[in-house]
């Protein structure tokens, strides 16, 4: 049985339906930068007038702008146009207080910051407060059991991870497979199976999108379930450790 890691809950009871009405005059130049960058309209969502790509990764209107200012995607792990700069090399994540009340995702968080620190890469992660910091991201709590991040902008990652409360009643390692994951978006990784989310979802997936997203060289071309940290879906009981592609594709960008 499969689970979604790419997972956001809304109020209308749907996941990312689009329910929010585009009323920003920002959202259609957003999406069209959106399309113009490669990703299919399928794959672009509104949801209370924020727009998003895959499920699970917000992208701002200057986030969409800089992928214009890069290379063309390519429809084979993947990572967004975006990354973050060399100027950031200690990042804090800071979780809430309503995030700190919940012992399992602090665990979580804990494990996921050790995951990236364990693999040498220039950007180590620690949990905040701390000294030091050359970015930070607010590690936030939400209704349900999914979470929501983003992709970097302006060299800095994604200032945000929303991680649902619900998560809190399952193991830890499950939240710490979704919190690296959600932190995974924020460094730009786009979803392993982004060109077609069955592979790791099963039967039901959205459609395949093929678009929006740079293969990262040393890593397969495809995608096979439990085959990465950043599927769309993770399988029962996962272990919420990094994948040998998880590693190489990490090592390339950082």
């Amino acid at each position: 049985m499969f689970k979604r890691a790419a997972v956001l809950m809304l109020n209308c009871g749907a996941l990312l339906s689009g329910c929010g009405p585009d009323s920003h005059a920002g959202n259609a130049e957003l999406r069209s930068n959106l399309t113009e960058a490669g990703f299919h309209p399928d794959d672009i969502t509104v949801v209370d007038d924020a727009v998003y790509v895959g499920g699970d990764a917000h992208v701002p209107l200057t986030a969409s702008r800089e992928m214009l200012q890069r290379g063309e995607g390519s429809q084979e792990h993947y990572m967004a146009t975006n990354i973050v700069g060399s100027s950031v090399t200690r990042i804090c994540v800071n979780p809430t207080t309503e995030f700190r009340s919940h012992v399992r995702l602090v665990q979580g968080l804990d494990m996921a910051l050790a995951n990236y620190n364990a693999l040498g890469l220039r950007i180590t992660f620690v949990r905040g407060p701390a000294t030091g910091c050359t970015a930070n991201i607010t590690a936030k709590t939400m209704a349900g059991s999914g979470h929501v991040a983003g992709f970097p902008s302006g060299g800095l990652p994604y200032g945000a991870i929303s991680i649902g409360t619900g998560l809190n009643s399952y193991g830890v390692d499950l939240n710490e497979h979704v919190i690296t994951h959600a932190l995974g978006h924020t460094l730009g990784l786009r979803h392993t199976d982004h060109f077609n989310p069955s592979i790791s979802c099963g039967s039901g997936a959205m459609e395949p999108t093929g678009a929006g997203a740079l293969h990262i060289p040393g890593t397969p071309t495809g995608a096979t379930p439990g085959g990465s940290i950043m599927n769309t879906c993770y399988p029962s009981g996962p272990d919420g450790e990094f994948t040998p592609s998880d590693i190489v594709a990490l090592n390339f960008m950082y």
